[in-house]
């Protein structure tokens, strides 16, 4: 799995923190930070989660073959 980010369509509502903080955070104006563009599988669940919830849409995955 591998994370992308489209930082423009990000409203900074922070929802992708919430439920995956290891993978996301946020910078002082509220725009996601990518932690880990490719996650543990350990994460996956909780990175589903937050690219679904993303009120921005601006959060997407690429799943490994």
């Amino acid at each position: 799995m591998r994370v992308l980010v489209e930082y423009e369509k990000c409203c900074g509502a922070g929802q992708c923190v919430v439920v995956a903080p290891k993978v996301f955070d946020q910078r002082d104006d509220g725009i996601v930070m990518l932690l880990d563009e490719t996650p543990s599988p350990e994460q996956y669940s909780a990175v589903r989660e937050a690219v679904s919830i993303c009120p921005g849409a601006a959060l997407q995955l690429e799943e490994s073959e």
